[in-house]
C-alpha cells in the first residue's frame, strides 16, 4: 500500500496528514476541533478530504484518546469527547470512501517512534508519554499489543498509591496524578507557596502567586536554575523512573521511549528518570538495563502512527 492518511484528534485542532512509506508527511490540513461528537466526525471526514486532494490515498488511520475496541473500530469510552461506542471507522468509511482503522492516541504514537523514530533497530519497546496526562503503548515482538478486548496499556491509570490523589477516571493513586504535566505544575505550586523566597524566578515568569504557575513557567524556570521549578522536575522524575521499574519487570523491554510534552525538556527530566528507574529496577545490579530515550517524532508521532497502521490494515 502507498499513500495513506493520519488524523491526529488535538483538543484544539484535527490535523490530517498524507504520509508516506517512509513515514513522510507530504501534505497536511488542520481544522479547529468542534464541541460536538457528531461535529468532529464531520471536520476528521472534511480535514481527510482536503488533505487528500492531488494524492492517490489508500486508507487512513485515526488516533482517538480513548477506549477503541478491539476490532479498531469503535471508540468505547473517550474521557474528553461524548464518544461512548461510537462507530468512527464506519461513520469515517461511509462519508470518505477510503478503509479507516481507528486506534488510540497513544498507541499510533508508540507505533510511529517504533517504525519512524527512536524505536528503531528494537523488536521490544515501551513508549509513554508525559502530558497532561500519561499514556503510552507496547510493542512486543515487533508487534503492537493491543489485549483482547484491544484497551492496553492505560499505563495512566496503573493504581501506584493506594488511597492515594483522586484522579480524572475515578480512581485514587493512578500513576498519571505523580507523573505528568499536571502533576508537575501541582509539585510547583506546593514548593513555591511552601518556599516562595526558592521560587523567584519562577513566581515572576507567572502572576507573582502560586496558583499562577502554569508548566511553560516550570520548564523555563528550571532552565534558569531555579531551585523550586528544578525540584519540581527531580520529583516528577523520582515517579517516572519508578513506574518504568515497574513495567521493565512486566515487560522486560530493550527500550523505554519518553515522549510527551513534559519530555520536550530533554535531559533536564531524562537524566533523572534515568536515575529513578535504575534506583527502583528490582534486581537491577546483576540484569541487563533498558536504554531510555527520548521519543524524536515529537507531535508527528501519533498522525505518522495512525498512518502506518493504516497501512498495514
Amino acid at each position: 500500500m502507498g499513500l495513506t492518511i493520519g488524523v491526529d484528534i488535538g483538543g484544539t485542532k484535527i490535523a490530517a496528514g498524507v504520509v508516506d512509506e517512509a513515514g513522510t508527511i507530504l501534505d497536511t490540513h488542520k481544522v479547529p476541533t468542534p464541541p460536538t461528537p457528531s461535529g468532529i466526525v464531520d471536520a476528521i471526514c472534511t480535514a481527510v478530504g482536503a488533505a487528500s486532494k492531488g494524492h492517490q490515498v489508500e486508507a487512513v488511520g485515526i488516533g482517538a484518546a480513548g477506549y477503541v475496541d478491539d476490532k479498531r473500530a469503535t471508540v468505547l469510552f473517550a474521557p474528553n469527547i461524548d464518544w461512548r461506542h461510537e462507530p468512527l471507522k464506519d461513520k469515517v468509511e461511509q462519508r470518505t470512501g477510503l478503509p479507516v482503522v481507528v486506534e488510540n492516541d497513544a498507541n499510533a504514537a508508540a507505533w510511529g517512534e517504533y517504525r519512524f523514530g527512536a524505536g528503531q533497530g528494537h523488536d521490544d519497546v515501551i513508549c509513554i508519554t508525559l502530558g497532561t496526562g500519561l499514556g503510552g503503548g507496547i510493542i512486543i515482538g515487533n508487534k503492537l499489543r493491543r489485549g483482547r478486548y484491544g484497551v492496553a496499556a492505560e499505563f495512566g491509570h496503573i493504581r501506584v498509591v493506594p488511597d492515594g490523589l483522586l484522579c480524572g477516571c475515578g480512581s485514587q493513586g493512578c500513576w498519571e496524578q505523580y507523573a505528568s504535566g499536571r502533576a508537575l505544575v501541582r509539585y510547583a505550586r506546593q514548593r513555591a507557596n511552601a518556599t516562595p523566597e526558592n521560587a523567584k524566578v519562577l513566581l515572576g515568569l507567572g502572576d507573582g502567586t502560586p496558583d499562577g504557575i502554569e508548566g511553560k513557567h516550570v520548564s523555563a524556570a528550571a532552565r534558569q536554575g531555579d531551585p523550586v521549578a528544578t525540584d519540581s522536575f527531580r520529583e516528577l522524575a523520582r515517579w517516572a523512573g519508578a513506574g518504568l521499574a515497574d513495567l521493565a519487570s512486566l515487560f522486560d523491554p530493550s527500550a523505554f521511549i519518553v515522549g510527551g510534552g513534559v519530555s520536550d525538556e530533554g535531559e533536564l527530566v531524562l537524566g533523572p528518570i534515568r536515575k529513578s528507574y535504575r534506583r527502583w529496577l528490582i534486581g537491577g545490579q546483576w540484569r541487563p538495563h533498558a536504554q531510555v530515550l527520548a521519543a524524536q517524532l515529537g507531535n508527528k508521532a501519533g498522525l505518522v502512527g495512525a498512518a502506518d497502521l493504516a497501512r498495514q490494515g
